[in-house]
Protein backbone atom coordinates (compact mmCIF):
# COMPACT_ATOMS: atom_id res chain seq x y z
CA UNK A 1 0.00 0.00 0.00
CA UNK A 2 2.03 2.93 -1.23
CA UNK A 3 1.46 6.21 0.53
CA UNK A 4 0.63 8.00 -2.72
CA UNK A 5 -2.41 5.76 -3.32
CA UNK A 6 -5.61 7.13 -1.78
CA UNK A 7 -6.62 4.43 0.65
CA UNK A 8 -10.06 3.46 1.89
CA UNK A 9 -10.27 3.36 5.68
CA UNK A 10 -13.22 1.84 7.55
CA UNK A 11 -13.49 2.83 11.22
CA UNK A 12 -16.15 1.68 13.67
CA UNK A 13 -17.34 3.96 16.44
CA UNK A 14 -16.02 7.06 14.71
CA UNK A 15 -18.50 9.67 15.89
CA UNK A 16 -16.78 10.62 19.14
CA UNK A 17 -13.84 10.03 21.49
CA UNK A 18 -11.03 7.77 20.32
CA UNK A 19 -12.86 6.93 17.10
CA UNK A 20 -13.15 10.57 16.14
CA UNK A 21 -9.46 11.05 16.89
CA UNK A 22 -8.62 8.14 14.60
CA UNK A 23 -10.78 9.57 11.81
CA UNK A 24 -9.03 12.93 12.16
CA UNK A 25 -5.58 11.35 12.10
CA UNK A 26 -6.33 9.43 8.91
CA UNK A 27 -7.77 12.58 7.32
CA UNK A 28 -4.28 14.01 7.39
CA UNK A 29 -2.99 11.06 5.32
CA UNK A 30 -5.28 11.85 2.39
CA UNK A 31 -7.40 8.73 2.89
CA UNK A 32 -11.09 8.22 2.10
CA UNK A 33 -12.77 7.49 5.42
CA UNK A 34 -15.98 5.71 6.26
CA UNK A 35 -17.15 5.27 9.85
CA UNK A 36 -20.18 3.96 11.61
CA UNK A 37 -22.16 5.42 14.48
CA UNK A 38 -24.91 3.82 16.53
CA UNK A 39 -27.34 6.66 17.21
CA UNK A 40 -25.68 10.07 17.66
CA UNK A 41 -26.09 11.49 14.15
CA UNK A 42 -25.19 15.00 15.34
CA UNK A 43 -21.86 13.73 16.66
CA UNK A 44 -21.27 11.90 13.38
CA UNK A 45 -21.79 15.15 11.47
CA UNK A 46 -19.25 16.83 13.74
CA UNK A 47 -16.71 14.12 12.87
CA UNK A 48 -17.37 14.58 9.14
CA UNK A 49 -16.83 18.33 9.52
CA UNK A 50 -13.62 17.86 11.51
CA UNK A 51 -12.23 15.53 8.86
CA UNK A 52 -13.17 17.95 6.08
CA UNK A 53 -11.43 20.81 7.88
CA UNK A 54 -8.29 18.63 8.00
CA UNK A 55 -8.45 18.18 4.24
CA UNK A 56 -10.00 14.72 4.20
CA UNK A 57 -13.36 13.20 3.35
CA UNK A 58 -15.41 11.10 5.75
CA UNK A 59 -18.85 9.57 5.56
CA UNK A 60 -20.71 8.41 8.65
CA UNK A 61 -23.30 5.64 8.32
CA UNK A 62 -25.60 4.39 11.08
CA UNK A 63 -24.75 0.73 11.64
CA UNK A 64 -25.20 -1.70 14.52
CA UNK A 65 -21.94 -3.65 14.46
CA UNK A 66 -23.57 -6.49 16.41
CA UNK A 67 -25.74 -7.18 13.35
CA UNK A 68 -24.00 -9.23 10.67
CA UNK A 69 -26.59 -8.08 8.14
CA UNK A 70 -26.01 -4.38 8.83
CA UNK A 71 -22.23 -4.76 8.78
CA UNK A 72 -22.35 -6.65 5.47
CA UNK A 73 -24.45 -3.86 3.96
CA UNK A 74 -22.08 -1.23 5.37
CA UNK A 75 -19.10 -2.89 3.70
CA UNK A 76 -21.06 -3.26 0.44
CA UNK A 77 -21.77 0.48 0.43
CA UNK A 78 -18.09 1.25 0.91
CA UNK A 79 -17.04 -1.14 -1.85
CA UNK A 80 -19.68 0.26 -4.23
CA UNK A 81 -18.07 3.69 -3.87
CA UNK A 82 -14.36 2.91 -3.72
CA UNK A 83 -13.94 -0.70 -4.83
CA UNK A 84 -11.50 -1.51 -2.02
CA UNK A 85 -10.89 -1.51 1.71
CA UNK A 86 -7.29 -1.00 2.79
CA UNK A 87 -7.63 -0.55 6.54
CA UNK A 88 -10.24 -1.71 9.05
CA UNK A 89 -10.16 -0.19 12.53
CA UNK A 90 -12.48 -1.86 15.02
CA UNK A 91 -13.00 0.76 17.71
CA UNK A 92 -16.73 0.56 18.55
CA UNK A 93 -17.35 -0.39 22.15
CA UNK A 94 -19.69 0.06 25.10
CA UNK A 95 -19.59 -0.50 28.85
CA UNK A 96 -22.25 -1.84 31.21
CA UNK A 97 -20.29 -1.91 34.46
CA UNK A 98 -21.31 -3.81 37.58
CA UNK A 99 -20.12 -6.40 40.04
CA UNK A 100 -20.42 -9.89 38.64
CA UNK A 101 -22.74 -11.07 41.44
CA UNK A 102 -25.28 -8.47 40.33
CA UNK A 103 -24.56 -8.30 36.60
CA UNK A 104 -27.63 -8.73 34.45
CA UNK A 105 -27.53 -11.19 31.58
CA UNK A 106 -28.51 -8.40 29.20
CA UNK A 107 -25.53 -6.30 30.33
CA UNK A 108 -23.17 -9.20 29.64
CA UNK A 109 -24.75 -9.90 26.24
CA UNK A 110 -24.85 -6.26 25.11
CA UNK A 111 -21.15 -5.67 25.83
CA UNK A 112 -19.97 -8.93 24.26
CA UNK A 113 -22.22 -8.41 21.22
CA UNK A 114 -20.97 -4.91 20.44
CA UNK A 115 -17.34 -5.17 21.53
CA UNK A 116 -16.37 -8.71 20.53
CA UNK A 117 -19.00 -9.97 18.10
CA UNK A 118 -19.00 -6.58 16.39
CA UNK A 119 -15.24 -6.86 15.85
CA UNK A 120 -15.70 -10.36 14.44
CA UNK A 121 -18.53 -9.23 12.14
CA UNK A 122 -16.44 -6.43 10.65
CA UNK A 123 -13.35 -8.58 10.16
CA UNK A 124 -15.40 -11.27 8.45
CA UNK A 125 -17.08 -8.72 6.18
CA UNK A 126 -13.81 -7.26 4.83
CA UNK A 127 -11.74 -10.45 4.66
CA UNK A 128 -12.70 -11.56 1.13
CA UNK A 129 -11.92 -8.12 -0.27
CA UNK A 130 -8.56 -7.89 1.48
CA UNK A 131 -7.67 -11.43 0.40
CA UNK A 132 -8.37 -10.55 -3.24
CA UNK A 133 -6.24 -7.42 -2.86
CA UNK A 134 -3.54 -9.52 -1.17
CA UNK A 135 -3.12 -6.58 1.17
CA UNK A 136 -4.85 -5.08 4.17
CA UNK A 137 -4.48 -3.81 7.70
CA UNK A 138 -6.79 -4.83 10.54
CA UNK A 139 -6.36 -2.86 13.76
CA UNK A 140 -8.52 -3.71 16.74
CA UNK A 141 -8.88 -1.43 19.76
CA UNK A 142 -8.81 -3.40 23.00
CA UNK A 143 -7.99 -1.96 26.44
CA UNK A 144 -5.42 -2.16 29.18
CA UNK A 145 -8.02 -3.99 31.26
CA UNK A 146 -8.10 -6.75 28.65
CA UNK A 147 -4.66 -7.79 29.91
CA UNK A 148 -4.72 -6.52 33.51
CA UNK A 149 -8.33 -7.15 34.54
CA UNK A 150 -10.51 -4.70 36.45
CA UNK A 151 -13.12 -5.18 39.19
CA UNK A 152 -16.68 -4.31 38.27
CA UNK A 153 -16.07 -4.79 34.55
CA UNK A 154 -16.13 -8.56 34.00
CA UNK A 155 -18.11 -8.20 30.76
CA UNK A 156 -15.93 -5.41 29.38
CA UNK A 157 -12.70 -7.16 30.39
CA UNK A 158 -13.87 -10.40 28.77
CA UNK A 159 -14.75 -8.61 25.54
CA UNK A 160 -11.42 -6.78 25.36
CA UNK A 161 -9.41 -9.90 26.21
CA UNK A 162 -11.40 -11.73 23.56
CA UNK A 163 -10.43 -9.12 20.99
CA UNK A 164 -6.76 -9.85 21.67
CA UNK A 165 -7.25 -13.59 21.15
CA UNK A 166 -9.35 -13.01 18.04
CA UNK A 167 -6.68 -10.76 16.58
CA UNK A 168 -3.93 -13.31 17.08
CA UNK A 169 -6.02 -15.99 15.36
CA UNK A 170 -6.82 -13.67 12.45
CA UNK A 171 -3.17 -12.61 12.15
CA UNK A 172 -2.06 -16.21 11.65
CA UNK A 173 -4.96 -17.04 9.36
CA UNK A 174 -4.53 -14.12 6.97
CA UNK A 175 -0.77 -13.49 6.99
CA UNK A 176 -0.19 -15.51 3.81
CA UNK A 177 -2.43 -13.05 1.93
CA UNK A 178 -0.44 -10.01 2.96
CA UNK A 179 -2.91 -8.95 5.64
CA UNK A 180 -1.74 -7.89 9.09
CA UNK A 181 -3.84 -7.81 12.25
CA UNK A 182 -2.80 -6.02 15.42
CA UNK A 183 -4.24 -4.62 18.63
CA UNK A 184 -3.92 -1.18 20.19
CA UNK A 185 -4.70 -1.35 23.91
CA UNK A 186 -5.37 2.11 25.40
CA UNK A 187 -5.09 2.89 29.07
CA UNK A 188 -7.11 5.69 30.65
CA UNK A 189 -7.97 8.17 27.91
CA UNK A 190 -9.49 11.65 28.14
CA UNK A 191 -12.98 11.01 26.73
CA UNK A 192 -16.56 11.83 27.68
CA UNK A 193 -16.43 8.95 30.17
CA UNK A 194 -13.36 10.15 32.06
CA UNK A 195 -14.21 13.87 32.01
CA UNK A 196 -17.35 13.10 34.03
CA UNK A 197 -15.31 11.60 36.88
CA UNK A 198 -14.80 13.48 40.14
CA UNK A 199 -11.48 15.20 40.80
CA UNK A 200 -10.68 12.60 43.46
CA UNK A 201 -11.35 9.74 41.05
CA UNK A 202 -9.17 11.42 38.41
CA UNK A 203 -6.32 11.88 40.91
CA UNK A 204 -6.52 8.21 41.88
CA UNK A 205 -6.53 7.20 38.22
CA UNK A 206 -3.54 9.36 37.34
CA UNK A 207 -1.61 8.00 40.35
CA UNK A 208 -1.57 4.61 38.61
CA UNK A 209 0.09 6.02 35.48
CA UNK A 210 3.91 6.38 35.55
CA UNK A 211 3.83 9.17 32.95
CA UNK A 212 1.50 11.11 35.24
CA UNK A 213 -1.31 11.96 32.84
CA UNK A 214 -4.26 10.38 31.10
CA UNK A 215 -3.93 9.62 27.41
CA UNK A 216 -5.58 11.50 24.58
CA UNK A 217 -7.45 10.31 21.51
CA UNK A 218 -4.47 11.60 19.53
CA UNK A 219 -2.11 9.29 21.45
CA UNK A 220 -4.19 6.27 20.46
CA UNK A 221 -4.73 7.46 16.90
CA UNK A 222 -0.99 7.84 16.35
CA UNK A 223 -0.44 4.16 17.15
CA UNK A 224 -3.32 3.13 14.88
CA UNK A 225 -2.03 5.19 11.95
CA UNK A 226 1.44 3.72 12.41
CA UNK A 227 0.10 0.15 12.32
CA UNK A 228 -1.76 1.03 9.12
CA UNK A 229 1.40 2.38 7.46
CA UNK A 230 4.00 0.76 5.23
CA UNK A 231 6.48 1.11 8.09
CA UNK A 232 4.48 -1.49 10.05
CA UNK A 233 4.37 -4.07 7.25
CA UNK A 234 6.33 -6.65 9.29
CA UNK A 235 4.24 -6.32 12.45
CA UNK A 236 1.32 -8.68 12.98
CA UNK A 237 -0.40 -10.43 15.87
CA UNK A 238 0.93 -7.87 18.34
CA UNK A 239 -0.61 -5.87 21.19
CA UNK A 240 0.65 -2.28 21.29
CA UNK A 241 0.12 -0.89 24.79
CA UNK A 242 -0.62 2.86 24.79
CA UNK A 243 -1.19 3.46 28.48
CA UNK A 244 1.51 5.74 29.89
CA UNK A 245 3.21 2.76 31.52
CA UNK A 246 0.35 1.67 33.79
CA UNK A 247 0.74 -1.88 32.47
CA UNK A 248 4.17 -3.21 31.57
Amino acid sequence: MADEVKRTILITGGSRGIGRGICHAFAQTGSRIFFNYSSASEAATETETLVAEAGGQATGIQVNVASEKEVTEFVRQVLDETGRIDVLVNNAGITRDGLIVRMKEADWDDVLNINLKGTFNCIKAVTKTMMKQRAGRIINVSSVVGVSGNPGQANYVASKAGIIGLTKGVAKELASRGITANVVAPGYVDTDMTTSLSDKAKEMMISQIPLGRVGTAEDIAAAVVFLASDQAAYITGQVIQVNGGMYM
